[in-house]
Formats: structure tokens, C-alpha cells, sequence
């Protein structure tokens, strides 16, 4: 009987499925091939890369084990009989170090208890000698299929984690209509995105939109809030590790950029990267690579980068807070979402809709907001966007009890203002203070609620720093 493989055919036979398309096929596997015939090593080298796959050869299974230990693979397909350690010795110790990787048993000697044998020892599947190349690709399908559903999973996971609403931009303001118009126009494709805007305003969910108006919809969305991560374990979040790679990597563990595998990472808070990771991130971005922490060989992996922040980059650029070859690349596309006072026409249907949500898994009537309520409510400044308009329709709501909400029960500072319009503080000597003197105030009192730190009362105030710096100034004494 020959061990060798027939003349293979090249590409995948999807035809089985009636909404097979390229948008649909599994990703490219990475992939050990172990036999001691060079033969059968030389023909996966050049066939397999044909398929799509990248492929590492070895001829024996202490070389196997080698590079398992050093590197990631979703499948191998190992010899039954190899010099030194045979395919079922592999397989046995590929459990620890490598215990994502998906084993095939090859064999030229295939009876019903070599078969049993491999299953029990938890292969994946067994091909025998000589092998039809149709079969070869029906196992590596299924892999791949496998290795999808579990990104998918991951995935899933990480988004049950988080509190999400609705995907649905809500507004038709100008502003808000610009913003649909560029999300349609770059949904499509897979440039790298940039989404500016101050805290609150909803960049994720842009992020979300363009995810779900993409080719990479049914795929992975993956957040991550940059500045919420541990310093010491970003690098491991966001690209994985290898068991044993520091202290407490007890086991392997996939990153954040294999999870979202097909799909789209949106990078929240970008700003807030180190220099280091903002290196790694810079080499993805050009090669489509990244290296688990412990690993010495990078992998590929598909990923849409879409990133968000709130502070200057082009400022962070000149003050080499950030890398400008990384600005370049992550702003290919820009997205700036208005505040909401730049869309107020927008604030009655947000306030009703953020109701609403509130309401959707409760058993009780949904109350309305009485004109004089959203009338109260267009007259803030909301430094805290659309989070803050969350955070007073909550309060209303709970005070309200079912009723229709109205400027009684609205926060402590709506009250007052709605019922003293025409009120200001008088001074200490009596006589009423200047609208410079409220200002100061308030400027003040934004400083003290962040102890002192400037960069984030600006951002609070709706102000640059630089004119904070000068109304700070003009406090000191001539």
C-alpha cells in the first residue's frame, strides 16, 4: 500500500452549502504537519498555503513537541509512527502545552482500535494512508468551523459582561444625520476607524453601527476599554499568553484580538495605551500579526480596528504622548459624534427612548415626560452627554413610580432651576454677584470635584485646556 497523497485538488468545494460565499468560508488555519516521509512534508508545504492555510513541517515527534511548546496552532496533523515519539505520544503531551490545538492522527496501518485509541486520547479526528485530499479538506473545515463557533462564543461572553442597549443611533439632527451618512459610507469596508467626541456621547455605539452595516456582522464585536485594563496585563488581555509565560499564567489564554477573530475590535480609550502597546499595535496594523506573550512566532489574525477616545491625539502626537506613525494609521477614517448640547432638537426622542429601555424587561406601565419636563431638560449644559441624560431619566423614572414624569421629579439642581429660573446667588457683601463671578465659581467647584487634575475639568467644562489656563489666570492678583 503507497503512503503517498494523491495529486490534490486546490480549492475548497463549498457547493454543499447553498450560502457558501468567500465572506462565509472559515478563516486560514495555522498548521503542524509531522511525518518522517519528505515527501509528504515537501506536498503539505506547497499545498496546504494553496488552500489559504500557513503550514510548519517537522519529521519526528520530539520536533512536534518543540514546536508546540513555542508556538500556537489550530491543528496538527501528526504520524501514528515517527522516530522517537510516535503521533499518540505527541498527542498525550500536547494536552498541556498546548491544549487549544486541534490533532489529527495520520496512519498507513489504520485498524478500528488505532482509531479508538486516537479518539480516546482526545484526537481531533484520524486520516489513513493514502489519503483522498477531499477528506484532508473536510477535516480542516471542520476545524475551522469549530475554531469560529468558539470566537463566537468568546465573544458572546464578553458582550454578556457588559450592560448593552440598543444598536440604534437615535436622533435626525443635522449632526446626527452626518454621522449616519459616514457610517454608510464606511461600513462597507474595512478601514481602520477613528470616533471622536466627548465622554458620553455614545461612541460605542457608532462603533457597534459600523460593526453591524459591515461584511463582518455575523463575526465577533469586541470592546475594550483601553484605560479600564491593569497596567500589568494588557499586553496578556489584549494578545493572549502562554501558560508559564509570568507569574500566575497558570494556563494558555486566548487575547482579545483572537476573540474578535473575523470581526471588529473597537479600542476605547485608545489614548490611553503605553508606548509599548502602542508598538504592537502599530504592527498589527501593517502586518496583520500579533505574538501571544511568552511566544516567539506571531500569527495571524483578521481583525476591523476601530478606535475611540476623547482626548486630542494630534495634541498627544505633539507632546509624544502617542505615536504619530499609529495616529496615521488608526485615523484612515474619522467619525466625530456632537455633544449632546451641539443636538439638542434630539434630547425628547433620546429621553423617551432611554425610558423605554429602562422599561423593557419590566412588568409595568411605561410613563410618559410631560412637556414641562423635556422643556427643563433642554435647558442644561450636560457636560456628561447621553450617559447623564441616562443617569436623570433612571432618577426621574424611580421617583415618577408609572406617573408622568414631570420637573418635580428631576435632580435636586433641575428643581431648582426650573422652579427659580430667575434666581441667582447673591454675594457675600449682598449685592448680586457677576456673571464672571458665577463663572468662576463653577469653574472652581469642576476643578475641586477633580482634585486639581485640568485636563479633565476642561473636558467636564466643554473647554479646551489652554482656555481654562487662561481663566485660571485671571484669578490671580494683579
Amino acid at each position: 500500500m503507497s503512503n503517498s497523497l494523491p495529486k490534490p485538488h486546490f480549492a475548497l468545494d463549498t457547493s454543499d452549502s447553498p450560502q457558501a460565499s468567500a465572506l462565509h468560508r472559515p478563516q486560514g488555519l495555522r498548521i503542524l504537519f509531522a511525518d518522517d516521509e519528505r515527501h509528504l512534508r515537501e506536498l503539505m508545504q506547497m499545498e496546504l498555503p494553496r488552500m489559504g492555510h500557513e503550514v510548519t513541517v517537522c519529521c519526528d515527534g520530539r520536533s512536534a513537541i518543540d514546536m508546540l511548546a513555542k508556538g500556537t496552532y489550530d491543528a496538527a496533523i501528526l504520524d501514528l509512527q515517527m522516530p522517537g515519539l510516535g503521533g499518540i505520544q505527541v498527542l498525550e503531551q500536547a494536552k498541556d502545552s498546548s491544549p487549544q490545538t486541534e490533532i489529527m492522527i495520520l496512519t498507513g496501518h489504520a485498524t478500528l482500535e488505532t482509531a479508538v485509541e486516537a479518539l480516546r486520547h482526545g484526537a481531533f479526528d484520524y486520516l489513513t494512508k493514502p489519503c483522498r485530499w477531499a477528506e484532508l479538506e473536510s477535516r480542516l473545515h471542520k476545524v475551522a468551523e469549530k475554531r469560529r463557533l468558539t470566537h463566537q462564543t468568546m465573544a458572546l461572553e464578553t458582550r454578556l459582561r457588559a450592560v448593552e442597549g440598543s444598536t440604534r443611533l437615535i436622533g435626525d439632527s443635522l449632526a446626527m444625520q452626518m454621522v449616519k451618512r459616514l457610517i454608510e459610507t464606511v461600513a462597507p469596508t474595512d478601514s481602520s476607524v477613528l470616533i471622536l467626541g466627548d465622554t458620553g456621547t455614545g461612541k460605542e455605539l457608532v462603533a457597534r453601527t459600523l460593526h453591524e452595516q459591515s461584511r463582518r456582522a455575523k463575526m465577533p464585536f469586541v470592546p475594550v476599554n483601553c484605560g479600564a485594563l491593569p497596567e500589568n496585563l494588557v499586553e496578556s488581555e489584549l494578545f493572549g499568553h502562554r501558560k508559564g509565560a509570568f507569574t500566575g499564567a497558570d494556563q494558555h489564554r486566548k487575547g482579545l484580538f483572537e476573540v474578535a477573530d473575523g470581526g471588529t475590535l473597537f479600542l476605547d480609550e485608545v489614548g490611553e495605551l503605553n508606548r509599548a502597546l502602542q508598538v504592537k499595535l502599530l504592527r498589527f496594523l501593517e502586518s496583520g500579526e500579533i505574538r501571544r506573550v511568552g511566544e516567539n512566532e506571531p500569527f495571524r489574525v483578521d481583525v476591523r480596528i476601530v478606535c475611540a477616545t476623547n482626548r486630542s491625539l494630534s495634541d498627544m502626537v505633539a507632546n509624544e504622548g502617542f505615536r504619530q506613525d499609529l495616529y496615521f494609521r488608526i485615523n484612515t477614517f474619522e467619525i466625530c459624534m456632537p455633544s449632546l448640547r451641539e443636538r439638542i432638537s434630539d434630547l425628547a426622542d433620546l429621553a423617551r427612548h432611554l425610558l423605554a429601555r429602562r422599561h423593557v424587561h419590566r412588568d409595568v406601565a411605561l410613563p410618559t415626560i410631560s412637556p414641562q419636563a423635556l422643556e427643563v431638560l433642554a435647558g442644561h449644559h450636560w457636560p456628561g452627554n447621553v450617559r447623564e441624560l441616562a443617569n436623570v431619566i433612571e432618577h426621574a423614572a424611580i421617583l415618577s413610580d408609572g406617573r408622568t414624569i414631570t420637573p418635580d421629579h428631576l435632580p435636586h439642581q433641575f428643581r431648582t432651576s426650573s422652579h427659580n429660573p430667575a434666581t441667582v446667588p447673591a454675594s457675600s457683601d449682598g449685592s448680586t454677584p457677576t456673571l464672571r463671578d458665577i463663572e468662576m465659581e463653577h469653574i472652581l467647584a469642576v476643578l475641586e470635584k477633580h482634585h486639581g487634575n485640568k485636563p479633565a475639568a476642561s473636558r467636564e467644562l466643554g473647554i479646551s485646556l489652554k482656555t481654562l489656563y487662561n481663566k485660571l489666570h485671571q484669578l490671580q492678583p494683579s
